[in-house]
């Protein structure tokens, strides 16, 4: 199972001097992957009753960029997007930034993908909310296609290529897929079409390390879609999450067995919103944790 850490996208802040410090040390302790949140605008909480997670004042690095400029700062640390909202993004632009970040980190990215909660960033960028869940099942073929092959004719409900191609193509054909959320289309989607899931739930009792009923029954059920899509339940990768909090590491790290007992891949730790006061602090925290993993 390879561990990994979440990017403090909201409270690493905007220096590129702290960015490569962070990332360097996650890879200096053994950490095997980042992975980045996205959001591309944040809505204006002080005109609107706004009850999101995130507003126009969350700081957020856009994860392309940020992993071409980390890709040239380490050399084995894993970059996977947690996840890039796809429906609201063209598509064969996407293809294009993905296929640059694994060219310039060596074949590093995973692609984790959504379909999001903030119409706002929709309008925005131009897109629709409405139909995003199936429009995204299409947007994930056209990747594929892209990363796959020098030249690509495709024509489809949303999407038209007339013989064109990317170049430079990606090392990985194609990049490795995750899939984002909890609803049941979700599952069902993930286990047709992609390479994994990033799940998010709290499914475990109150010691950490017994796995509950709700993660024993989403992990039986995407294993089932899975099987019932003609595929291979352990070729799929399971991405869980740790979240600090005002947890103690080794209270962490009995979360991470658990995760191990239900099958996952990868875990990643998230040290955001744990009250940490400084960058510094939270390459602490990291550090305590992967010493307390051993």
């Amino acid at each position: 199972m390879q561990i990994g850490i979440v990017f403090p996208q909201i409270e690493i802040g905007p220096d590129p001097i702290v960015v490569r410090d962070y990332a360097q040390a996650a890879e200096a302790m053994g950490y095997e992957y980042l992975l980045a949140f996205d959001h591309v605008l944040g809505a204006n909480s002080r005109t609107r009753n706004w009850t999101g997670p995130y507003d126009h004042d969350s700081l957020f690095h856009e994860p392309f960029v940020l992993f071409g400029f980390l890709a040239g700062q380490t050399t084995t640390l894993g970059f996977t997007t947690g996840i890039i909202i796809l429906p609201q993004r063209q598509t064969a632009l996407v293809a294009k930034q993905a296929a640059a970040v694994d060219v310039l980190s060596g074949g590093r990215l995973r692609l984790g993908i959504g379909i999001g909660w903030n119409e706002v960033e929709f309008e925005a960028l131009g897109e629709n909310f409405h139909n995003r869940g199936k429009r995204s099942e299409e947007q994930v073929e056209v990747l594929r296609a892209l990363w796959t092959n020098d030249i690509v004719t495709y024509k489809g409900k949303w999407h038209s290529i007339p013989d064109a191609g990317l170049n430079p193509m990606p090392v990985q054909q194609p990049i490795p897929i995750l899939f984002g959320g909890m609803a049941d289309p979700v599952l069902r989607r993930a286990a047709r079409l992609g390479d994994g899931w990033l799940p998010q739930f709290g499914g475990f009792e109150a010691d950490g390390k017994t796995v509950n009923a709700e993660g024993r029954d989403y992990i039986q059920k995407i294993r089932g879609y899975i099987t019932e899509a003609g595929r291979d339940p352990d070729t799929f990768q399971i991405d869980g999450r740790v979240t600090l909090g005002n947890r103690k590491p080794e209270e962490c790290v009995a979360e991470i067995e658990a995760w191990r007992e239900l099958g996952a891949t990868h875990v990643s730790l998230n040290t955001m919103r744990a009250g940490l006061s400084s960058p510094d602090a939270h390459i602490d925290a990291m550090r305590r944790f992967k010493e307390e993993l051993g």
